[in-house]
């Protein structure tokens, strides 16, 4: 049975850091696409990073470019988000995101992930 655990969010304020890591049992990181995903209050779930681990690649929004990193640690099958210089608007419900697949992992829709956490609380005050 697999199953998606999400660690790290919390109330930061404005230019603090947090770091999110996600595991998923019965599931390898490597060699698939994996990545975070956030929700605003009122808006749409968006793409915030993503990692093609058998390619060593990683994309990120353009809101986060700079500030946010996404990491993979094999050996622990740890997915992690180091978000620094956190703003406002980077306020939202984190979800870690896994697929079975390491095709097109940049190009992926979101329905094609597999399995999904049940989301992290992060707040960003001023």
């Amino acid at each position: 049975q697999v199953k998606v655990m999400e660690f790290g969010g919390g109330s930061v304020q404005a230019g603090g850091s947090l770091r999110l890591s996600c595991t998923v049992t019965g599931y390898r990181f490597s060699d698939n696409c994996a990545g975070w995903f956030r929700q605003a209050p009122g808006r749409g779930r968006e793409e915030v990073a993503l990692i093609s681990s058998g390619r060593d690649l990683t994309d990120y929004a353009e809101a986060v470019k700079g500030r946010f990193s996404v990491t993979q640690d094999n050996a622990n099958n740890i997915l992690s988000l180091q978000m620094n210089d956190l703003e406002p608007e980077d306020t939202g419900i984190y979800y870690c995101a896994a697929a079975r697949t390491n095709w097109d992992c940049f190009t992926l829709p979101q329905h094609a992930y597999n399995y999904w956490g049940q989301g992290t609380q992060v707040t960003v005050s001023s």
